[in-house]
């Protein structure tokens, strides 16, 4: 059933006709157990995924292991996929506490539509937000094999070429300041207004909303991922300090400038390492 012509006026209005027919409403207050099952279930998810890479990024390294991938020399079809899995878990733990805004506000409106525990739609939600990441994930590792197979790439899984990691730092930088990232990041800072919007009924629709929501996240952050190509794809130092610059973005009220401040930074850093490699 298509959406009603019904609109948000401003703050005040509280009604708005979702996908499902059914009037929605803006959200009241987060009941204190669901905001605290929605926020111990995100934390988990991030911490068991955080161990996993910890896991995985030792048997990658270590000679004998079925997941050993080489420093040097050519990967297999299997190695890259294991590059994929690391790519897809390192994902979830950077980016899970980025989308809490989001989560919160969506089990917020379960709630109240359905007047039943919401957290097995948002788990649903989340599924299909991380489902997205996991598709990023296959394509960034697959782009490391092509750089790889290029001579690009060294030890630590980093780039080998100052030009191509200056670029990358110095593209970042740049696309902080882009209409595109703004596009994005709106979205990712004002939950009510896409979900709202996008609402669709069941499961199945919460997994829908969550790959929508992840759509409008990989668009506001790939760039920042692939720096982890610079840094090195096992560097937990690197993968900590963007999932907080990503969370600070989304969630804090200076995130916006924050992401331009962040912009200067690593268009100049990039710039330094092309210009050092003259």
């Amino acid at each position: 059933m298509p959406p009603t012509e019904a609109r948000i006026a401003g703050p005040e209005e509280v009604a708005r006709a979702g996908r499902g027919g059914r009037p929605l409403r803006r959200p009241g207050p987060v009941l204190p157990l669901d905001r605290a099952v929605v926020l111990a279930g995100l934390v988990a998810v991030t911490l068991l995924a955080a161990l996993v890479v910890g896991g995985l990024g030792s048997r990658m390294g270590r000679p004998g292991s079925p997941l050993f991938v080489p420093a040097i020399g050519s990967w297999s079809l299997a190695q890259v996929g294991v590059v994929a899995l690391m790519w897809s878990v390192m994902m979830v733990a950077m980016m899970t506490p980025s989308t809490m805004p989001m989560a919160i506000t969506f089990s917020n409106l379960e709630r109240r539509r359905n007047g039943a525990a919401p957290w097995a739609a948002t788990a649903a939600f989340l599924g299909g937000y991380l489902l997205v990441w996991t598709a990023f994930s296959v394509g960034a590792a697959l782009v490391q094999w092509g750089l790889r197979s290029a001579a690009l790439m060294g030890p630590g899984m980093r780039t080998a070429s100052p030009w191509l990691g200056g670029a990358l730092l110095l593209g970042a930088g740049v696309f902080q300041f882009s209409s595109a990232k703004d596009a994005c990041l709106r979205h990712c800072r004002t939950p009510v207004g896409f979900l709202l919007s996008e609402w669709r009924e069941g499961p199945s629709g919460a997994v829908r909303m969550g790959m929508g929501h992840g759509a409008y996240c990989v668009g506001c952050c790939w760039l920042l991922m692939a720096l982890m190509l610079v840094a090195g794809v096992m560097n937990v130092a690197w993968c900590a300090a963007l999932a907080v610059l990503v969370l600070a973005e989304k969630a804090l009220p200076g995130g916006r400038n924050l992401a331009r401040v962040s912009g200067v930074g690593l268009a100049v850093w990039g710039t330094v390492l092309m210009v050092g490699a003259l």
